[in-house]
């Protein structure tokens, strides 16, 4: 006996929609060629009789099965949570203080022990810094509010034009907050989540860490909650093309003497922390280059990816490009060349004009716009400079947009899983 789960999908499962539920099946393989009779409902019998197997029913309708002594066809409901970092909730030195708290306190960003964590953020950081923060948000703040707060909000909107599911917003940090996200979604019924990482790479710090946080509070309101994972997208064909688009203003006349791409630091240390043998990111001459299972999780390979696919579709010539890192913390090695050092020695080197593009970042924030347009700015012209453009993140654009409409009708259609994986291992305690 069998269950046959009918999981209709907008647009794609409209001929299915006018079935009762529940609606009762019975299995008589020896009148069906796919095992399944569907009593007195010729509509789902057409359906499933003109199927050869189950398997393209499943793809083409969102049908799945499973063992049971009885049948039956419910209704599940799909659901997309988009997860960025966070911002404080005003650029008022008290907010800014307690999202700097949260953020520095995450294990993933500071992976000190936890005494040694406290002892720097709440004796030696926070003291002072969130004066110093809450002034670099005062610069870029707007009326409505924190920049990365309203852009993330536009592409949930924008997103939203693109299909019936509803799309909660989750911050890492701060406010809307994941798990009031994640209840958003499960108050409207949803049983079947997208998890939409808005980090086009992956790494401990960014990533991984939404993730985790994400599944901490699935755990908590919904454990049988059926998530998917949208992988790290930074070298997906609509990614870079909505990169490319959205850059093509700034660069296509070639009116620059070097193109920048800046991506958010990371200290080296996670990267052997983040390698899977724990002997090849910084260890193997020429590592990103080289083809290892560690690139799968490896944050410097795929940013350098990126930039691969982004200057064969813009015909750059490599001369004409960089990659640096930005927004270091503290006095350990982070990955390098460092933006600010390096913008500084590109106009001391008689480089005039200079585009800045930070692929690493979906939405223009406080690393984006303050960070380089204005700091960065700063440096290159005492420097000598006499031009800096900081290209706009792909944020709203249409193209990023129709890049995610795609992955979620994708997902739809079984993408990002595995048709016929190995049951799941129980091991006893």
């Amino acid at each position: 006996m069998h269950v046959l789960q009918i999981l209709p999908q907008p647009k794609r499962a409209n001929r299915l929609h006018n079935l009762p539920i529940p609606y009762i099946i019975q299995t008589d393989s020896d009148t069906d060629p796919t095992g399944y009779s569907v009593g007195k409902n010729d509509k789902l019998r057409k359906l499933i009789t003109q199927s050869r197997n189950i398997r393209p029913l499943k793809q083409s309708f969102g049908l799945t099965t499973r063992h049971s002594s009885s049948f039956s066809i419910y209704m599940s409901k799909q659901g997309v949570i988009l997860l960025n970092l966070g911002s404080p909730d005003s650029t008022q030195v008290s907010d800014v203080r307690n999202y700097l708290r949260e953020f520095l306190m995450d294990g993933r960003v500071l992976d000190a022990p936890f005494a040694i964590r406290w002892f720097l953020v709440n004796c030696l950081i926070l003291p002072k810094r969130p004066k110093q923060s809450a002034e670099a948000y005062a610069s870029i703040w707007t009326d409505a509010g924190s920049p990365l707060i309203l852009t993330s909000q536009a592409q949930q909107a924008a997103l939203r034009e693109h299909t019936d599911l509803p799309i909660s917003l989750g911050m890492r940090y701060g406010n809307p907050s994941t798990e009031s996200a994640l209840q958003e979604l499960l108050d409207q019924g949803v049983d079947d989540l997208l998890i939409v990482p808005m980090y086009p790479h992956y790494a401990m710090s960014s990533y991984e860490t939404a993730v985790v946080h994400l599944m901490d509070s699935v755990r908590k309101l919904k454990p049988d909650l059926k998530t998917t994972l949208l992988p790290p997208f930074y070298q997906e064909p609509g990614y870079i093309d909505s990169l490319v688009e959205r850059a093509k203003p700034s660069l296509e006349d070639g009116n620059y003497d070097k193109l920048v791409f800046s991506f958010h630091g990371i200290p080296q240390r996670h990267l052997v922390k983040g390698d899977p043998s724990h002997d090849h990111c910084m260890t193997t001459p020429d590592c990103c280059n080289t083809c290892h299972p560690a690139h799968a999780t490896c944050y410097r390979h795929q940013c350098a990816m990126t930039v691969e696919k982004f200057v064969a579709a813009m015909g750059i010539p490599k001369e004409k490009y960089m990659i640096t890192f930005q927004s270091r913390l503290g006095r350990e090695p982070w990955l390098q060349p460092y933006t600010d050092k390096t913008l500084e020695q590109l106009a001391e080197e008689g480089h005039k004009r200079v585009k800045v593009i930070c692929a690493s970042f979906t939405a223009d924030c406080l690393e984006t716009l303050e960070e380089i347009a204005e700091e960065g700015r700063e440096i290159f012209f005492e420097a000598g400079g006499e031009d800096l453009e900081q290209i706009p993140c792909v944020n709203e654009h249409p193209r990023f947009i129709q890049f995610l409409s795609d992955q979620i009708k994708a997902w739809q259609d079984g993408a990002f899983s595995t048709a016929h994986a190995t049951p799941p291992a129980y091991v006893a305690k």
